[in-house]
């Protein structure tokens, strides 16, 4: 919206001055010696331009002001009230000295309109920085209390308010066990749902697909569950990069702006974040790191559930869902078997564990 608004400003203004140069203009010939017809020309060619330009002066517009909200998440409510103190007091400033500059006379086009910009710029930036770099001592002079961003506050609501924000993708979200981490208190810090991931969440929602359909909306109804958790804080977020074309990479981008944390599942995405020094929270990597460990040499009772790759060998599976390959389990599928562990593999996409019958021990039904 916010590139539409500007693209409009510039096409108006730009058939406005168009329609002017072309008034003052009066060019010999047939067609050109009609002032009318040269006053539609120049509109056209003025909204022309302003049409290109606006286009690109609202996308860097656009990013600069998610810039500034991705770097105002990390400011707390002492930090941005003092700030926006110092820049109205620099901007104050700006005006007072904007004054008497206006009154001088100066031939040159475009000078004095430059350089009372420029006043403006650098005063309310040095007030801004001024202000924050003693915030500390205007915060106990305005009674704000001593201000120290390296010590995080006393948390609210039982959640830790020092805690890098958490930045929810569509996987993590549709699958679901979210809800109980977050109900457990593990995870602190407050939860944030970008809307570019509701987007995606919407449009899953209404694929025609049954499946994908179905996905969508077990990803909505698990954030009206999230919504309705008294111990678990969730914020959706405006921030957006309409240059950036795919979630994962806003994603990125958000997490890296805010330095927060991407929570997902997502291999791809995980390995992505990481290569931009981005935190990342895998809940796969998190299930794995919970579950038993098991060391060669010790045994157990599995259910052979089929064959393996490998010649001769069973495969069957832990109430974890953790897989386990039998040696010589083939002639065994079916049956539950006493086994012996040989070796334990950590794998990307979970732990695999290496077996073989126990001595003296036969399948049992």
């Amino acid at each position: 919206m916010l590139i539409q608004i500007v693209r409009f400003v510039f096409v108006l203004t730009g058939a406005i001055g168009g329609a002017q140069v072309g008034g003052t203009l009066t060019v010999p010939g047939p067609l050109f010696g009609n002032k009318i017809i040269a006053i539609i020309l120049f509109m056209f060619l003025g909204a022309a331009l302003g049409y290109v330009t606006g286009g690109i002066v609202g996308r860097q517009l656009a990013k600069t002001i998610n810039w500034i909200e991705g770097k105002a998440v990390k400011l707390s409510g002492v930090d941005l009230l003092i700030g926006g103190v110092g820049l109205l007091l620099g901007l104050t400033l700006a005006t007072l000295i904007s004054i008497p500059i206006n009154g001088i006379e100066i031939r040159i086009p475009l000078v004095k309109p430059v350089v009372i910009a420029l006043v403006f710029v650098f005063l309310g930036y040095l007030g801004l920085r001024v202000f924050l770099v003693k915030k500390d001592e205007l915060a106990r002079i305005f009674r704000f209390g001593s201000h120290k961003p390296s010590q995080p506050s006393a948390p609210a609501a039982g959640m830790a308010a020092g805690a890098p924000m958490k930045i929810l993708d569509t996987s993590v979200i549709i699958d679901g066990r979210i809800t109980d981490i977050c109900r457990t208190g593990f995870l602190e810090g407050r939860l944030t749902v970008p809307r570019f991931v509701l987007r995606e969440l919407q449009t899953i929602a209404d694929s025609e697909d049954v499946l994908k359909r179905n996905r969508g909306r077990r990803g909505l109804d698990i954030l009206n569950t999230l919504q309705r958790e008294p111990k678990i804080q969730i914020d959706i977020s405006d921030i957006d990069y309409p240059e950036i074309p795919d979630v994962d990479s806003k994603l990125v981008r958000l997490a890296s702006d805010s330095g927060g944390a991407v929570l997902t599942n997502d291999y791809n995405l995980n390995k992505v974040a990481e290569l931009q020094g981005v935190n990342v929270l895998n809940i796969n990597e998190l299930a794995n790191a919970l579950k038993p460990v098991v060391l060669p040499g010790e045994e157990m009772s599995v259910q052979i559930i089929r064959e393996g790759k490998e010649a001769g060998q069973g495969v069957g599976y832990l109430d974890d869902g953790t897989m386990v390959v039998v040696d010589g389990g083939k002639a065994h599928v079916g049956k539950h078997v006493e086994l012996t562990v040989t070796s334990v593999l950590q794998t990307p996409a979970g732990r695999m564990i290496f077996t073989k019958l126990r001595e003296n021990a036969g399948g049992r039904r």
